[in-house]
């Protein structure tokens, strides 16, 4: 018998970290596109 856990967590971040991780979150969404796109255009 497998027992799942799971666990949330709250994350008040800085102002900076705020610029960060929108920076961060903008560039990998561009790069899942960019994959996205050459691999539904490779298919």
């Amino acid at each position: 018998m497998k027992i799942e856990r799971a666990y949330k967590y709250r994350f008040y971040p800085t102002p900076e970290q705020e610029i960060l991780l929108a920076r961060t979150f903008g560039c990998v969404r561009f790069v899942w596109n960019a994959v996205l796109r050459h691999r539904t255009d490779a298919f």
